[in-house]
């Protein structure tokens, strides 16, 4: 990958539901450029510029991060904690977007630092709707510094 601005890092191990997110956002036209990883190690290493991602300047962070909570190597409660607890990764918006609707996982993320907790929806219309509308808020509505 070269070395440009990311509006979202997806990190989504799932495929069909990296699809889903891909298919409802090139439909609605609403991102220029979206990067996804797998599991929870890659998106450590892209966030913090380590491995194959080691050419990436720290001031080229994503605008958004949509992640899962169950990922392969390091879970998603891992990753949201690697981010939120240092300085130059603490302001991206994280939302995360699971299939858990468990309190326990949400009062763990929120206390993480999570900015928006998002149980997906199982059908396609729903799915989309939702995932529309919070890239548009997070990209679109809601200020930043």
């Amino acid at each position: 990958m070269e070395n440009k601005t990311v509006d979202i890092l997806l990190v989504e191990d799932n495929a069909s539901d990296a699809e889903l997110i891909l298919i409802s956002l090139e439909e609605k036209k609403l991102v220029p450029s979206i990067f996804m990883v797998r599991d929870g190690e890659k998106a450590l290493d892209y966030i913090f510029s380590r491995g194959e991602f080691g050419h990436r300047s720290g001031e080229d962070n994503p605008k958004l991060i949509l992640l899962d909570l169950k990922l392969p190597k390091i879970n998603g409660l891992e990753v949201l904690s690697s981010i939120k607890e240092k300085v130059p990764t603490k302001n991206i918006p994280v939302v995360i977007l699971t299939s858990s609707a468990h309190s326990k996982d949400i009062e763990e993320c929120y206390r993480l630092g999570a900015n928006s907790y998002i149980v997906k929806p199982i059908g396609f219309d729903e799915f989309s709707k939702i995932i529309t509308h919070t890239v548009k808020y997070w990209l679109e509505i809601n200020k930043t510094l």
